[in-house]
């Protein structure tokens, strides 16, 4: 891409995934227009010369005001949409809370599909061709234990996604699914209102409480997140290609993912999802109950 492109990013609040992809596309010289449901959350982006708008992507008047905001900044244009808002939910499927996992699906599905059907005609008149990049994640293509719901809900969005490239394809829109892997972000700080995941105290999980807790919190998995920055420079860079790929796997453990998906067998990485989610902990200290 060797012209200026505008690129809508949704989910952009500060220290978030989105922030980071547009910073690092401003950075390559493309005008972005980055959207939060908070705007005060974008305030840093201020002394950037990256433009804002606000967009709660779980309503429709919002979406509909961003499109008309978009429409009078750009003349009824746009080259490319990141559907980047998400949230995440960890806890065993056992004991997920119902309404919050239909919530969840609102977040990361529906409103992915609300939001490109509103932004939809602005693509189709982009002079380079609109790219439509949802940002699915890795845990759409395996079940990371006591992340079930959010697993779900990635797997149907990466479904969107695959059906929308073919079905926008004669239009001459592209699209990309971004599978994303550990990223240091507030992903995980931004569930349950800012504080840590709690087992409900009928859980079978009790059993080992402490090992679980730290599973649901994303402690296990901070060794392995990339720094976000780097996260999206990377992103970027296969954005910005001649001919962008379908799939892009970046992020901590994206790359040994896909290796495992493609390559080796399910009972491979099933025991290296044990250990992921503490089931080993769990399956011992039953065992140690039961004098096995």
């Amino acid at each position: 891409m060797s012209h200026q492109r505008t690129v809508l990013i949704t989910g952009c609040s500060e220290g978030g995934l989105g922030d980071a992809l547009a910073r690092a596309l401003h950075q390559n010289g493309h005008r972005v227009i980055a959207t939060a449901r908070n705007p005060d959350k974008m305030s840093h982006f201020k002394d950037l010369g990256i433009e804002t708008v606000a967009l709660d992507v779980l309503s429709p008047e919002s979406i509909s005001s961003c499109v008309a905001a978009l429409v009078d900044k750009t003349g009824g244009t746009l080259d490319m949409l990141i559907n980047n808002s998400g949230g995440g939910y960890s806890m065993p499927l056992m004991d997920a809370d119902l309404d919050a996992s239909r919530q969840l699906f609102e977040l990361n599905v529906w409103a992915v599909l609300a939001v490109t059907q509103a932004l939809l005609p602005l693509l189709l008149k982009s002079a380079f061709g609109g790219i439509i990049v949802n940002n699915t994640s890795v845990s759409s293509v395996v079940p990371t234990p006591m992340a079930g719901i959010y697993n779900a809900s990635k797997a149907a969005a990466a479904m969107l996604t695959d059906n929308m490239r073919l079905e926008l394809a004669p239009f001459g829109i592209k699209v990309v699914d971004l599978k994303t892997g550990a990223v240091k972000s507030r992903f995980f700080g931004n569930q349950e209102g800012g504080t840590d995941p709690t087992l409900p105290e009928n859980s079978l999980y009790n059993v080992a409480k402490e090992e679980v807790e730290a599973v649901l919190a994303g402690r296990k998995m901070e060794s392995s997140m990339l720094d976000s920055d780097d996260w999206a420079k990377q992103v970027v860079a296969k954005l910005l290609a001649k001919s962008p790929p379908t799939q892009i796997w970046k992020g901590g453990n994206a790359f040994l993912v896909w290796v495992g998906t493609k390559f080796l067998p399910s009972q491979f990485l099933e025991s290296d999802l044990w250990k992921i989610g503490a089931l080993d902990v769990v399956q011992r200290n039953l065992n140690v109950a039961a004098g096995v």
